[in-house]
Formats: C-alpha cells, structure tokens, sequence
C-alpha cells in the first residue's frame, strides 16, 4: 500500500483565496474596563495641561500683544511703562535649575547606589523612610533653613571660590576684593549659589527614589553573571546595574530640573531678586520666573497681572520641553539595553 503524499501546500477550496487568515483577539471585560481607564486617565491629564496653558495663554495674552517678542529679551519689570520682560529672571531660573542639579546629581546617584547595592537588608528600609521624608517637608521649611542657617556657612566657601576661581566668568564676584580682610560678605547673600544649593536638597529625594527603583530592577542572572567572571562589586555595579539604571538616572535627574526650575517659596526666601541677566553666580542679586510672580501677585494691577500670567506661561513651556526632552533620552536609551555583563 502506497502511503499518500505529502504537499507543503494547503489545499484551497474553489472560489476562496490564498490569503492569510486575520487574527483577532478577544478581550474580556477586565481587559475592556483597564484599556479604558487608562486612556482616559492619558486623555485627562493631556487636557488639564491643555487647560492650564490655555488659561495662560488667555490671561497673558493682553500682555504678549504689547511687548511682543521683546518680552523675552528686556531684562526689567516696570509693565506700567509698558517696559517689561522676563529676560533676567528666566536666565536666573535656568542658573539655579543647573546648579541644583550640578550638587543633587551626585548626592542622589551616591545615595540610591547605597541604599540598593551596599546598604545592610535591616538598613535599607530606614534609609528609604529617611529620603522619603525629606521629599515631604515642605518648602518654606527649606526657604527658611538655607536663609537662616546654610546662608551664613556657606558665604566661606564662596569667597574661598571666587578668590581663588574668580578668573573663571562664572566664579567673579563684581567688587569683591580678595585681598581686603574688612570686605563687606553681603557681596555673597543671596546668590544662585546659595539658592541652587538650597533647592538641590529639595530635588535630591526625588531623584534618589526614581534612581534607586531603576537599580533595583536590574536583572539577578547578570549580576551573578557578572560575579561568576570574577569581577568585584564595583565592577558588577559598573557594568551591570549602571547601565541597566541608565534611563533612571537621565529620568530622576530631568525630573529634578523640572522641579527646581519651578520651586517658589524656597528660592523666594533665599535669593535678592533682581531683574538683570546675572551671569555671576557667588554675587548677590537674582532672578526667578516663580518668584517673580510671587513677589508681585499681591499687588499686580490688570495690566501687572498680564505680564505675570505671560511670565507663568513662558516658565510652563521650558518645565515641557524639559520633560519632553527627557522622555526623548530616556526612550533612546532604555534601561538594560546596553548592558555589558
């Protein structure tokens, strides 16, 4: 008996056509109630923000009409002479944003890496409550701290760098004389320096916690892969976690720039407002766009009121692109896509 032989291809009835079968999945009610939930959670927070820069755009409108582009480039605020702009203190804001970055960057990377990878198991769990705390004190509480307390220990360190630092632009303190033992310290209150470095503790827990959930997350098998080729836990925590956590380091990081370009109260108690591009930042007198608007809200006419909507619109689009900028990093580069282990 002869066995039937075998056709790799499928048989086709008459008047059908060779075309592949769709197919489609059927999803059950959960499934239906979750996909739902979530885009209208996505749909509801795209639409408050579109609200919220509506809001501005409407109430500063009278405003922007007036100064036109101009209000990006005056370095004063007088809206009664129709001579405003927000060139001064969008650059302070951007300088304090950096320089809170410049110290919170390091202290949470060394933090997060403690908790996570060297910290006892009996440990980690206070250390997590401890940072966590610090995110919930409030900011006048820190405004009040870097006034009163880290203001007065830190004016040292700042003559120390201006002294010795002050050929660097960004280090010179106009009419500070490094030689005189009598100069007045006030030349130093005040400043970017001190304010960055009262709101990089504001950032840092928050930072820290996005970093640390990163490491956390990195894969055991390359771990052990990684000790198992004889390298130490620095060489395991180099090549194995710090890649894996690099979305979350670039994440925590810009999460934190958002924040500080837009702290308030803080910055507001620590800095000497001032509405010239201060590029110096150990001397005293600067800017923010948040307290500006703080600063004059009680006592801002219609007009006023104009100008301060238009300064909140213009520091809500630079918090976007930031935070779209980060989403765009983080998305090229997502953790554990480069691992070397």
């Amino acid at each position: 008996m002869t066995a039937p032989a075998y056709s790799p291809q499928p048989r086709i009835a008459p008047g059908e056509t060779d075309v592949p079968r769709p197919l489609t999945a059927r999803r059950g009610t959960q499934d239906r109630a979750f996909r739902g939930l979530a885009r209208g959670s996505g749909g509801l927070v795209l639409g408050m923000m579109a609200l919220v820069g509506g809001f501005l755009v409407l109430r500063g409108w009278q405003a922007l009409r007036v100064d036109g582009i101009r209000f990006l480039t005056v370095q004063q605020w007088e809206p009664d002479s129709h001579d405003f702009g927000i060139a001064g203190v969008l650059t302070g804001s951007v300088l304090i944003g950096l320089t809170a970055i410049f110290f919170a960057l390091p202290l949470a990377l060394g933090t997060a890496l403690y908790i996570s990878e060297y910290a006892p198991a009996f440990l980690k769990r206070t250390l997590v409550s401890l940072v966590d705390l610090m995110a919930a004190i409030p900011s006048v509480v820190y405004g009040l701290w870097g006034f009163l307390f880290l203001q007065q220990h830190v004016i040292g360190v700042a003559r120390f760098i201006s002294t010795y630092l002050g050929w660097i632009p960004i280090f010179k303190v106009d009419g500070a004389d490094p030689h005189n033992p009598l100069i007045n310290l006030n030349v130093y209150s005040g400043s970017t320096f001190i304010a960055g470095l009262t709101v990089a503790l504001m950032v840092t827990p928050i930072a820290c916690s996005v970093m640390r959930e990163a490491f956390s997350q990195a894969p055991l098998g390359e771990r052990e892969g990684a000790y198992a080729l004889g390298a130490t836990r620095w060489g395991m925590i180099r090549t194995v976690v710090l890649p894996f956590g690099r979305g979350g380091i670039i994440g925590g990081t810009m999460l934190g720039l958002g924040r500080a370009l837009g702290e308030t109260i803080a910055v507001y108690i620590v800095i000497s407002l001032g509405f010239t591009i201060q590029p110096h930042i150990l001397q005293a007198g600067t800017g923010s766009v948040s307290a500006l608007i703080a600063n004059h809200y009680g006592a801002a006419t219609a007009f006023d009121m104009a100008g301060l909507m238009a300064a909140g619109l213009a520091l809500f689009l630079l918090t976007l692109i930031v935070n779209f900028a980060a989403s765009a990093i983080v998305a090229r580069s997502r953790s554990g896509a480069v691992s070397e282990a």
